[in-house]
């Protein structure tokens, strides 16, 4: 054997060592990786913005695989625990969604029962009434004759909202040229039998049905002199 020859020799074996220690590397860096990264499992980000108080569903988030490890303990992991929430803040497109985010949907007391009313948007509702909300419920009824003042009442007062539903474009009345297409909120409450009733009378026969927030912590009593006003009595 040559010098020549010799000189590949070498040369081949140093290629193959220089081989095996950069394999080596790099099952170095991959093992340090994963010693890092971990396991993965499951989360989820929002496809889109939701607002505050909205109800939740499967279908307003992207199942995606993160790092165990770089999870925070309140990260959603399981889409099942969404059943009867609703979102306590606005949610933002991309965000990971944490249990710290939402909260129990509002539920009936014992003896309660469900009643929605359509509220204009403008006049009743103005974005701030939420579900848990306490509300005043103000009717205002025209006079049966020429000779019997237009009234407002309160029919229900401390009325507890359980649902606030999407802006809903209403069209005039058939019946009514002067009204004008305009939103409304459904809103949803949890009342006794009686009041009940006021509002679903209230829906029928009111020329005006509109929603007073209560301030948390407030008195909410109301006299019974001050549940009918008419234009006449501050005369």
């Amino acid at each position: 054997m040559n010098s020549r020859q010799r000189r590949g020799i070498i040369l081949l074996l140093l290629s193959v060592l220089c081989a095996f220690g950069a394999f080596a590397g790099v099952l170095s860096v991959i093992s340090d990786v994963n010693s890092k990264v971990g396991s993965e499992t499951t989360a989820y980000r929002l496809k889109s913005d939701i607002p505050a108080y909205q109800g939740l569903d499967a279908g307003q988030f992207q199942k995606i695989k993160v790092p165990k490890r770089w999870l925070s303990r309140t990260a959603v992991t399981d889409l099942g625990s969404l059943n009867g929430k609703i979102a306590i803040t606005p949610l933002r497109k991309g965000s990971l969604l944490q249990s710290d985010m939402v909260v129990d949907r509002p539920a009936l007391e014992e003896g309660d029962q469900e009643i929605a009313i359509m509220i204009d948007a403008a006049t009743g509702v103005a974005g701030k009434i939420r579900p848990g909300f306490r509300v005043n419920i103000y009717a205002t009824f025209e006079g049966r004759d020429q000779n019997d003042a237009p009234q407002s009442k309160i029919i229900v007062s401390n009325a507890r909202v359980i649902d606030v539903g999407r802006l809903t474009a209403l069209e005039p009345k058939k019946d009514d040229r002067s009204r004008q297409a305009t939103e409304a909120v459904p809103i949803t409450f949890g009342l006794k039998t009686k009041d009940a009733q006021r509002v679903a009378y209230a829906e029928s026969f009111a020329s005006h049905v509109r929603l007073a927030l209560i301030a948390q912590g407030s008195d909410t009593t109301v006299s019974p002199r001050d549940r009918t006003y008419t234009l006449e009595g501050d005369k």
